[in-house]
């Protein structure tokens, strides 16, 4: 049985949502980290803006070898995305994410934006993972959990950090 083309490549598709995911719990990992330990609002945004920005570069640069060297291995020609296109989302995506806790962060005064931060980083990997489950056919409600539970576990380690090394 032949496979039906689907709308969107898969290889974009994962980018854009491990990006997203991605963006979303490491940022916000970190605000809620440093803030935590911290008061200082500009070394809590340059912090912020600093790995977000690191990271989002990483990703990509991920992105592009590790799809290349699947590339390289496929011999069938199967693989027809543009690794540079896949790059591209995989960044953009990180920065989308990133932005959930950050800009609460520049926006508002702490300690609340940290709590807008977790909350609306919260609300962002519940949609991402209902979004995700629909997409693929899946149990959206169940991906919705799944993906919260897992940025929950990741913020709470980033308060936990902050609060043992407060300076």
């Amino acid at each position: 049985m032949q496979d039906q083309p689907r709308s969107l490549h898969e290889d974009y598709l994962r980018a854009l949502l491990f990006g997203l995911q991605d963006g979303i719990v490491s940022t916000t990992g970190v605000v809620v980290g440093i803030s935590t330990g911290v008061s200082d609002k500009a070394i809590i945004i340059l912090a912020a803006l600093v790995a977000v920005s690191v990271e989002a570069s990483s990703m990509a640069a991920g992105q592009y070898t590790s799809e290349k060297a699947v590339h390289q291995m496929d011999r069938t020609g199967r693989h027809t995305d543009s690794l540079l296109l896949g790059s591209l989302i995989m960044f953009l995506a990180y920065l989308a994410g990133g932005s959930f806790s950050i800009v609460p962060t520049v926006l508002i005064d702490q300690p609340l934006a940290r709590l807008v931060a977790v909350a609306s980083s919260f609300v962002g990997l519940f949609a991402i993972g209902y979004l995700k489950g629909v997409l693929v056919e899946g149990k959206p409600l169940r991906s919705a959990i799944e993906l919260f539970v897992i940025g929950g576990l990741a913020t709470a380690l980033g308060l936990v950090v902050g609060r043992v090394l407060k300076v």
